[in-house]
């Protein structure tokens, strides 16, 4: 693996991760846990479609990534 796969599988996986921690119960989606592993992980997955020139992925990981900051704002926004 080179180091755009690292970057991409590391990001997909604190997606993935996020999304199980949820089913299971662990995490809810407004907790910061969640915001940020998506936030992390899709702005690490974006970069990786970006370095690859994959236009369909950059398109959902940038969009993955502006709600995560949108959720992150909101959350912000609700503890001040």
């Amino acid at each position: 693996m080179n180091i755009i796969d690292w970057i991409g599988s590391i990001g997909v996986f604190q997606i993935l991760l996020a999304y199980f921690l949820n089913v299971i119960g662990k995490i809810s989606t407004k907790d910061l846990s969640f915001i940020m592993l998506n936030l992390i992980g899709a702005s690490m997955a974006c970069l990786a479609s970006i370095l690859l020139d994959y236009l369909p992925f950059i398109i959902l990981e940038g969009a993955w990534t502006v709600v995560s900051i949108v959720s992150l704002i909101k959350y912000k926004s609700k503890i001040h």
